[in-house]
């Protein structure tokens, strides 16, 4: 069987500024420090499964601008054993970068993003036909502006990569970005049929579902259920993973239901949240890609997730699976059944 996962999609510099305060319209706060690191999809998946010491191939499939950052990301990825070939660059556009404005107190992020060189990326970008991996991951949809337009067909562009690379015999995992807005079904609801996997934080899930995971701040297990399952019957194909700061939820389209809390970590263990979901979604591919159960990828998501925390940047928090593992033991995970509704 073939191994190997291709990560396609937003190839992203981070410069991430920790600030004192968040502030009002024109005031001031001062940043304390700055640190450059990988952000976007595809580049934090890959990476952190690097990290997390997988040990089959990792492609990258996307557009970079000719530039400084756009050499300084096809450097990182070389560096960490993931194949470029597919890591096109192109004159038109500079390399897409992002402000990430972190709070130090508290580790609450806020995003300036120019979206540069992956508005870009077209069809024409893929080459998938007799690639030999076992997954294919795009991320994130809503911002990819050639990907995310409506064909005459009613579908995003998007949907004809996703079906040549089922074609491929790839399975095929997605992410999107959290954008409120009428956007969200437009562009993701017509690909859940294309899609085996399907990664969703709470936001997003109750923005294509219209179904609030919340009573108020509380969680509602039986919500994020209902709502995780009404994506599956829109079409996904195996599993939807629905992630939230209490944990994670994943429905098969075979009625398998699995739970698993966030590792409880202290405060002051958290330098940063950017990155968290996709240190999540790197370690549940890290699972699914060997055929383990997704209670173990779930469980080694949220140690991974929890591992990415204690840095400011998307993955220099990541480490080998087996220490994620040992960090989440150590820490202990949340009981969700705190958060199940009353049947009194």
């Amino acid at each position: 069987m073939p191994e190997g996962i291709i990560a396609a999609g937003n190839w992203i510099l981070d410069q991430v500024k920790l600030l004192d305060v968040w502030p009002e319209q024109d005031a001031l706060a001062t940043i304390r420090s700055q640190t450059a690191g990988n952000g976007g999809s595809p580049y934090n998946l890959l990476k952190d499964l690097a990290l997390l010491g997988a040990r089959f191939p990792l492609r990258a499939v996307g557009l970079v601008g000719d530039d400084a950052y756009g050499r300084d990301i096809i450097a990182d990825c070389r560096n960490h054993g993931i194949d470029t070939a597919q890591l096109a660059t192109t004159p038109a556009a500079p390399t897409s970068y992002t402000d990430v404005m972190t709070v130090a107190s508290t580790g609450r992020r806020t995003f300036f993003h120019h979206r540069g060189a992956n508005a870009l990326l077209g069809p024409e970008h893929f080459n998938l036909e007799g690639q030999a991996a076992r997954w294919f991951h795009l991320g994130y949809l809503l911002l990819l502006d050639r990907l995310d337009a409506i064909g005459p067909d009613g579908r995003p562009v998007a949907a004809a990569v996703l079906e040549r690379a089922r074609s491929a015999g790839l399975k095929v995992s997605l992410d999107c970005v959290s954008e409120a807005g009428p956007r969200l079904r437009q562009v993701v609801s017509p690909v859940l049929p294309l899609v085996d996997l399907l990664f969703i934080n709470d936001f997003e899930c109750e923005g294509l579902t219209g179904i609030s995971l919340r009573q108020g701040e509380a969680l509602c297990t039986s919500s994020v259920e209902k709502a995780a399952r009404q994506l599956v019957a829109q079409g996904v194909r195996e599993w939807v993973v629905v992630h939230f700061p209490e944990g994670a939820c994943a429905c098969s389209a075979q009625g398998e239901v699995c739970w698993q809390g966030s590792v409880c970590l202290p405060q002051e263990f958290i330098a940063g949240a950017a990155g968290a979901g996709d240190a999540f979604a790197a370690g549940v591919l890290y699972c699914l890609h060997d055929e383990r159960p997704m209670a173990a990828a779930l469980e080694l998501g949220v140690a991974a997730a929890a591992a990415s925390l204690r840095d400011v940047t998307c993955s220099a928090g990541v480490q080998k699976a087996e220490d994620c593992i040992a960090l989440a033991a150590d820490y202990g995970c949340r009981s969700l059944m705190a958060f199940a509704p009353s049947r009194a």
